[in-house]
């Protein structure tokens, strides 16, 4: 028995969006060193991205980068990186489960 294209690809498209994990990204180390590499941040004022939106992710790294959000250690931790770049750090934190902050 064959399945249709379109019905194949229209259950692909329903999966969750957390079944379809994304890879690890190459240029996720310095981002790690604040944040950690699953999002969870260990340090004192510094956000966690795990679970953050993807669009709201992309868009921030962006305007890091470009210096629309005027941060000099986010943007010296961006430098130059590409659009695809960008878009795989954000993709591989959004997909990140939040955790709370632990309280000391």
């Amino acid at each position: 028995m064959r399945i249709p294209l379109s019905v194949a690809l229209s259950l692909l498209v329903a999966l969750p969006a957390g079944a379809q994990t994304p890879a690890k990204p190459t240029r996720l180390g310095l981002c790690a060193a604040c944040h950690g590499s699953t999002g969870h941040a260990s340090m004192p004022g510094v956000p966690n991205l795990a679970g953050q939106q993807l669009d709201y992710l992309r868009d921030a790294l962006k305007q890091y980068r470009d210096g629309r959000r005027n941060v000099p250690i986010m943007r010296a931790a961006i430098g130059p990186v590409s659009d695809a770049e960008l878009d795989a750090l954000a993709r591989w934190y959004s997909a990140q489960s939040p955790q709370p902050r632990a309280h000391p």
